[in-house]
């Protein structure tokens, strides 16, 4: 799984002109699922960005959880983070999982989440959506766990 993570202060995701996710301070991530991925990977990397010490303390050190600061997550799914643009000029999305099985993957990252007590709140998957958000720092962070540490 693929993951932009970015420290926001307010993100939305809108649908058709209607706003269908928005949160305050927190995380906005933009995920993308593999072939390869399984549950695993989803675990893996939710319980890694939930503890992910990017924010904030008192001393002015990133030093905080996203859990620590009572933050929010905002999750849309993104396949074109699987795009390869190494030939030609148009991307290849062969690494990129079936809809069904990222769609499935995509959840479980979502309720593993849910589960820590985190408030998330989602895009639409598989639709055409706009995102809007505030990037505090700026501070963004890749995270693919094909490369874990």
């Amino acid at each position: 799984m693929r993951a932009v993570v970015q420290r926001v202060s307010q993100a939305e995701v809108t649908v058709a002109g209607a706003v269908i996710g928005s949160i305050g301070p927190g995380l906005m991530i933009l995920l993308g699922v593999g072939n390869e991925d399984g549950p695993e990977q989803a675990a893996y990397l939710a319980d890694k960005i939930a503890g992910l010490r990017i924010f904030e303390d008192d001393a002015g050190k990133m030093n905080l959880s996203v859990e620590q600061i009572g933050g929010q997550i905002l999750v849309v799914s993104q396949f074109t983070l699987y795009g390869d643009c190494r030939k030609g000029r148009r991307p290849s999305f062969t690494e990129a999982a079936p809809p069904e099985k990222a769609e499935s993957l995509y959840r479980e990252f979502v309720q593993v989440l849910e589960a820590r007590g985190l408030k998330v709140a989602t895009g639409a998957f598989g639709e055409k959506m706009q995102v809007r958000l505030t990037n505090d720092g700026p501070v963004t962070l890749l995270l693919d766990t094909n490369r874990e540490a």
